[in-house]
C-alpha cells in the first residue's frame, strides 16, 4: 500500500510562489527594454528587481547562471574611481558622483537574466521594436511641431511632449540621448538587416528609428552609426556589399528627401559652427586640466567646478559639467590610469565578443548576426563617444550594456577542461 507526504500550506505557498519565477522574469525584461525605450525610471526598477529575481531564482534552485563577463576590468576601474574620488579636492561630492558606477552592473544583470539563446533573441528583437516605437513617436513629435517657441512651458501631457520638438527628441529629455540611443540600436540590427528574408518586419522598423536618428541633428550620434556601420558591413563579408549599397542608397534618399539633414551634415568640421568652435575650446581646456592633473585626475562630478578657470576666449559658454567627449572626461577626472582601465573594458568586449562569434557555426547565421550587432555597436559607442559624452548619459550606457551583454548568452562559456 502506497501512502504520499501531505504538502503543508507553506510548502504549497512557496511552490506557487517559484512557479511565478519565469513569469516574473519575461515581465521584467519586457519592462526594461520599455524602460530603456520611454522612461529611465523604469528601466532602473526593472534592473534592481531582476536582480532580486537573479538571487531569488539562484536560492530557489531554479538553475540561473549568476554571469560576470568584463568583471576584472569593470572593477578596476570602478576602484580606480574611486581612489580619483579620494584624491580630488571635494572627496564627498566626488565619491556621490561616482554612484553611477552602479549602471555597470546591469551588464551582469542582463547577461545572467538572458539564460539562454532563445531568450536573448526575443530580447534583441524586443529592443530592437521598441526602439522603433520610439523613433515613431519622435517622428510624430517633429510633425506636430508648433515652432521653437510656441509652447515654452507646458502643463498637459500633450504640452510637455511638444517642448523643443524642432528635433526628435522622443520621450528623452534632449535629442541628444535618443540620437545615441538609436545609432547603437541601428547599428545592432543592420546584420540581421542583411538577413530581410528571416526577419520581414525589421526593414520598416529599421527606416523607422533611421528617420528618427536623422531628425535629431546630433551629427557626433551619425558619425558613431556611419563608423559601426563599416564595422557590420566588414563582418558580413559578401552579404556586406549588397548592406552597404542598399545604406547609399537610403542615405542619398534621405538626404534628399530631408534637406534640413543635408545642410546639417554639411556643417561637420566647419570651424566656423558655433557647437564645433565650442567643442574645440572644450578640448583645449580638457587636455590643460588633463595635464595638470595626470595620475588620479579632478576627480568624478568635478570638472563644472575648474572649467570656468580654464576655458578660452573661444568658448561658447564658461560653464560646463563635462567635455563633450568620452575619453577626455575620462582622464580629465580619473587621470591616466583612469581611462587605460576604461579603454580596457571595451577592448576586452570586443577582444572576447570577436571569439564568441568565432565559435559560431556558419549556419548559425541568425546568432552570428546578433554578436556581430554587439560588436559593431560597441564602435558607434565609442566613435560617438568623441563628440558626446555618452559614458555619463544614463539611457545612451544602458542600452549600450544591454547589447554587450546579449553575445555572453547566446553562445555558453567552454566547458573547464575534463569537465
Amino acid at each position: 500500500m502506497s501512502s504520499t507526504r501531505p504538502v503543508s500550506a507553506t510548502q504549497g505557498g512557496v511552490a506557487g510562489v517559484l512557479d511565478w519565477l519565469p513569469s516574473a522574469r519575461m515581465f521584467l525584461l519586457v519592462a526594461l527594454v520599455v524602460g530603456l525605450a520611454f522612461s529611465i525610471s523604469v528601466s532602473q526598477i526593472a534592473l534592481a528587481a531582476l536582480a532580486a529575481w537573479l538571487l531569488i531564482a539562484r536560492r530557489a534552485g531554479r538553475g540561473v547562471t549568476l554571469r560576470a563577463p568584463l568583471l576584472g576590468p569593470i572593477a578596476l576601474f570602478a576602484g580606480w574611481s574611486v581612489v580619483a574620488a579620494l584624491a580630488s579636492a571635494r572627496p564627498l561630492e566626488s565619491l556621490a558622483a561616482c554612484k553611477m558606477l552602479l549602471n555597470l552592473g546591469a551588464l551582469f544583470v542582463i547577461a545572467s537574466a538572458l539564460s539562454d539563446a532563445t531568450l536573448a533573441r526575443r530580447f534583441s528583437t524586443w529592443l530592437i521594436l521598441a526602439l522603433a516605437a520610439a523613433a515613431a513617436t519622435a517622428l510624430v513629435q517633429v510633425a506636430a511641431c508648433p515652432g521653437p517657441e510656441a509652447i515654452a512651458h507646458g502643463t498637459t501631457f500633450a504640452e510637455k511632449f511638444l517642448r523643443k520638438c524642432t528635433r526628435a527628441r522622443g520621450f528623452y529629455s534632449i535629442y541628444m540621448t535618443l540620437g545615441g540611443v538609436l545609432a547603437l540600436v541601428l547599428t545592432a540590427a543592420l546584420p540581421r538587416l542583411a538577413r530581410l528574408r528571416e526577419t520581414w518586419w525589421l526593414g520598416p522598423a529599421w527606416l523607422v528609428m533611421g528617420a528618427g536618428l536623422a531628425l535629431t541633428y546630433v551629427r557626433g550620434a551619425w558619425l558613431g552609426f556611419a563608423a559601426g556601420a563599416v564595422a557590420a558591413v566588414a563582418g558580413l563579408g559578401r552579404r556586406g556589399v549588397i548592406a552597404a549599397g542598399a545604406l547609399v542608397l537610403l542615405t542619398a534618399a534621405m538626404l534628399v528627401g530631408l534637406p534640413g539633414v543635408s545642410a546639417r551634415l554639411r556643417t561637420i568640421g566647419n570651424a566656423g559652427d558655433d557647437t564645433t568652435r565650442d567643442r574645440l575650446a572644450m578640448l583645449q581646456a580638457g587636455r590643460r586640466l588633463a595635464v595638470e592633473h595626470p595620475l588620479t585626475g579632478v576627480g568624478p562630478g568635478q570638472v563644472k567646478h575648474l572649467y570656468p578657470g580654464v576655458a578660452t576666449a573661444e568658448a561658447l559658454r564658461h560653464s560646463t559639467s563635462h567635455l563633450h567627449n568620452t575619453p577626455l572626461q575620462i582622464v580629465v577626472e580619473r587621470g591616466v590610469i583612469g581611462l587605460v582601465t576604461w579603454l580596457w573594458i571595451f577592448v576586452a568586449f570586443l577582444v572576447r565578443g570577436t571569439a564568441l562569434l568565432r565559435r559560431l557555426p556558419p549556419e548559425a547565421g541568425g546568432d552570428r548576426a546578433l554578436v556581430l550587432g554587439s560588436l559593431a555597436a560597441v564602435v558607434t559607442f565609442l566613435v560617438g563617444g568623441l563628440f558626446e559624452y555618452n559614458f555619463g548619459d544614463t539611457e545612451v550606457l544602458l542600452v549600450a550594456l544591454a547589447l554587450m551583454a546579449v553575445p555572453f548568452a547566446l553562445v555558453p562559456e567552454r566547458p573547464p577542461a575534463g569537465a
